[in-house]
């Protein structure tokens, strides 16, 4: 059979075991194996004489087989017995002796690692030494079979099921022994040995000269089933790997750039002869994964500069014309309004209103702060799109927030003249409620529609559509937001406003909305009072008494309190959390597994479990339970209730019906309580520090006095105890990002882990390799000015596809 990147691990890997294992760590696929990168690498091995064993560190050594004996019992053992004087008279010392000691369940895993001990009486050996009963041992070192002299030329047959030994000479056998070795993330179902051994055996069917041996008989299809031969070499070779894993890049930039073959920097990282090697390596397909995003977000910018919009020009400046000063609804907004605008606000104004007067669509990103007013400066922007005779959308990730808005603007714009209807549209509206908003929708009026997930659906048509406002985009993917496109029926493409309260570094955002203008808005409204943030350690039994009595004081001072658990209730991903993994399911979609997947590992890549996560269900019920809150009646809220539901919670809340509110993080975005001043999160050590940021915005928006406490059970010292001190001791989101960024990588930061979708991108760091990605576009776009269809460069044309629909949630448009 042929193999490539698509092929299945279910048809190469006869172990159904493994290949479940393999699953449940994303690898389904040839591709998804060898883009599996491991972690970290070993040290090279020492090699030296027994003599010189230090108990606990580990060594490599040549021996000779002098006795092999399998023990009976409960379970089985191989004990070899064996020595190293030749090897020892070469390094001027006497020889040694050891015991190789192997346990086993199963007599056929004992009875094959018998016959290789006696299939060869020389052994290269590489393992970790103890004393047992007065002996060396090693027990289940890795060793390699070396043919005697005679049988060298007769190692190797094509077709032959097993190879009769590892390695034709003590040199290439203590060359593979001594190498560095690769760990990856493993699991409790699959070690990263085991990994490691699929990911060669792959690369060995695939075409690369190796004499990789099969470990174990099931791991892998016999080589006579694979199109495949078996070729004689030394050590690792790329062979005929370059023909079944093709190279992305250009010639021309790898050659520029003195970057390895695709098929060799796989085998480089997977089979590393050096760390040099490796690294090396790892800067090629780093360099990839940048310049293939580079080429993805300048397509992305052509495309949208080629499309036509409808211009939505303000009307000229003319004192006389009192028509036109009606129309101008954006400035009547602006001169009505009760505060001052910042001069941040002003500028990205002024820079919409720019964008919107041409006749090719708008392609804008607007990050801000928590509270720092994007709201305004969307709604100038609708307002304009309004007076010109258009309409506008405003799509909100959340029910709670939709409401919000069609409240909030229904109010901001209740003066103007012309009036400007505003219409709610959700998912959960009663039908006739519904068919009424789509159809004031279809029929185009001016007007501004403000919007869940329902914007989305077929039934929605808006048939005057100018301007699209997407709030928190990162909670909607591109396949979303093109669907508006397709809402208009003269062939033209919307406006695109996003905006995003998640803090994302200029140079992140820079790389990864290179396809869009970014506007910031850095300044706070006046009233704003800095937000307390207290890290509480949830052993701390007297701090978290305390905690309750100061929440319970303000509550009677009239004000609210949230409280965030990632999980709804005790069942949902019980088993995963207590195994310390995490398991994506539609409960899971608004808990700590979505926004940060923080796994910790042990030294051989294995995650390591975790206390399970806090519930809505059980906090509720325990804080109930407390003498400080007696008589206080607490509200939950989790993404499961029904969206009459949610209504009325929080208008309870917000009333102080229901002073305290525990809920899921479903409250991260856009609830705006006023009365708000305290927050809880549980489990703040498996949050990540923007959304922390997020959850604190949403108290002290009253210009009260406010407070948020970080529940941790982090590990004294630990990096979960070093990111809580980021946020401790900081209020800049942009600060915090950058630590976001650096502690995890870009993709969980930057909306991967929300899309619920799997990121092509797993090596490239977005604020270490600034200038790597810099130098990426540049050449991206010469290449692009030569061959702007890619029709040279067919394998970069289809990882740019690829990329595309892998990485939406960094695309925000084509």
């Amino acid at each position: 059979m042929s193999i490539t990147m698509d092929t299945a691990l279910a048809s190469l890997v006869p172990n159904k075991r493994r290949v479940s294992a393999l699953k449940s760590l994303g690898i389904v696929t040839v591709g998804d194996a060898l883009t599996y990168y491991p972690f970290r690498v070993t040290d090279p091995v020492q090699l030296q004489p027994l003599r010189q064993a230090q108990i606990g560190q580990q060594m490599a050594f040549v021996a000779t087989v002098r006795d092999v004996r399998v023990v009976p019992g409960r379970m089985l053992r191989v004990i070899a017995t064996v020595d190293d004087a030749d090897f020892a008279r070469a390094h001027n010392m006497p020889g040694g002796t050891a015991q190789l000691t192997f346990f086993g369940g199963r007599k056929n895993y004992i009875d094959w690692v018998s016959m290789r001990l006696k299939s060869s009486p020389i052994l290269v050996v590489s393992g970790t030494p103890s004393e047992y009963m007065g002996q060396l041992q090693f027990t289940h070192p890795d060793f390699l079979t070396v043919a005697p002299p005679e049988f060298a030329d007769e190692n190797q047959q094509v077709g032959v099921v097993k190879l009769k030994y590892d390695a034709d000479s003590i040199d290439e056998a203590v060359l593979r022994v001594t190498r560095p070795r690769p760990v990856y993330h493993a699991s409790s179902r699959i070690s990263s040995e085991h990994i490691h051994e699929t990911i060669l055996n792959l690369l060995w069917m695939m075409g690369a000269r190796t004499s990789i041996s099969q470990v174990a008989q099931d791991v892998m299809v016999p080589p006579s089933t694979s199109s495949i031969a078996v070729q004689p070499g030394e050590g690792a070779a790329v062979g005929t790997l370059d023909q079944a894993i093709p190279d992305i890049l250009p010639e021309s930039v790898r050659a520029a750039k003195g970057l390895m073959h695709r098929a060799e920097a796989f085998l480089a990282i997977h089979d590393p002869d050096s760390r040099t090697r490796f690294d090396e390596a790892i800067a090629t397909l780093r360099y990839e994964e940048a310049f293939i995003s580079q080429v993805s977000l300048l397509k992305a910018r052509s495309h949208a500069h080629k499309s036509a919009a409808h211009p939505c020009p303000l009307p000229a400046e003319d004192a006389g014309s009192e028509a036109a000063g009606s129309r101008n609804l954006r400035d009547q907004f602006i001169r009505a309004l009760p505060f001052t605008l910042t001069a941040g606000q002003k500028q990205v104004i002024d820079d919409t209103a720019a964008d919107l007067s041409r006749d090719w669509p708008m392609q804008r990103l607007l990050q801000g702060e928590v509270g720092s007013g994007k709201t305004v400066v969307a709604l100038a922007a609708m307002l304009q799109a309004v007076g010109a005779g258009y309409q506008a959308v405003l799509v909100a990730p959340t029910l709670v927030l939709a409401e919000q808005h069609a409240e909030t603007i229904g109010r901001m714009v209740a003066d103007l003249n012309p009036q400007v209807p505003v219409t709610l549209l959700t998912g959960g509206m009663k039908l006739a409620a519904r068919r009424k908003a789509l159809a004031a929708a279809a029929n185009g009026e001016p007007g501004i529609i403000v919007a869940t997930h329902a914007a989305f659906s077929k039934t929605f048509q808006a048939l005057h559509l100018a301007l699209v406002v997407i709030d928190e985009q990162h909670r909607f993917g591109v396949e979303q937001r093109e669907s508006l496109n397709a809402k208009t029926d003269d062939g033209t493409t919307p406006h695109l406003l996003v905006m995003t309260a998640t803090p994302i570094p200029r140079t992140a955002a820079m790389t990864w909305f290179g396809d869009l203008d970014i506007s910031w808005l850095t300044e706070l409204p006046g009233g704003r009072k800095p937000i307390r943030t207290v890290v509480v350690n949830e052993a701390d039994a007297p701090t978290m008494v305390r905690m309750f009595q100061h929440i319970r004081a303000r509550v009677d001072a009239g004000e609210r309190a949230y409280i965030v658990c990632p999980r709804i209730d005790e069942d949902d991903d019980a088993e995963a959390a207590s195994a310390g993994k995490r398991k994506r399911s539609a409960a899971a979609d608004e808990s700590i597994g979505i926004d940060n997947p923080y796994e910790t590992y042990n030294d051989n890549g294995e995650a390591e479990a975790r206390p399970p996560l806090h519930s809505v269900e059980e906090i509720a019920g325990r804080l109930q339970k407390l003498p400080q809150f007696a008589g206080i009646q607490f509200a939950t809220l989790t993404g499961r209730d029904k969206d009459d539901v949610k209504t009325q919670v929080m208008a309870d809340f917000a009333a102080g019906k229901t002073p305290i509110l525990v809920s899921t993080t479903v409250i991260e975005v856009g609830v705006d309580v006023k009365q708000a001043s305290c927050i809880v999160i549980f489990d703040a050590d498996r949050y990540g520090l923007s959304q922390l940021h997020q959850l604190r915005g949403r108290v002290g928006r009253g210009g009260t006095n406010s407070w948020a406490f970080l529940i941790s059970r982090a590990e004294p010292g630990s990096i979960a105890e070093q990111r809580l001190e980021v946020i401790h001791n900081s209020l800049d989101g942009a600060e915090i990002a950058q630590a976001d960024l650096e502690f995890r990588g870009a993709g969980d930061v930057l909306g991967d882990a929300q899309s619920g979708g799997k990121s092509s991108l797993k090596l490239l760091r977005v604020v270490k390799d600034a200038d790597m990605i810099a130098d990426a576009r540049a050449r991206a776009e010469q290449v692009l000015a030569v061959d702007p269809y890619l029709n040279n460069d067919v394998q970069l044309a289809g990882a740019v596809l690829d990329f595309t629909r892998g990485n939406e949630t960094f695309l925000t448009s084509n």
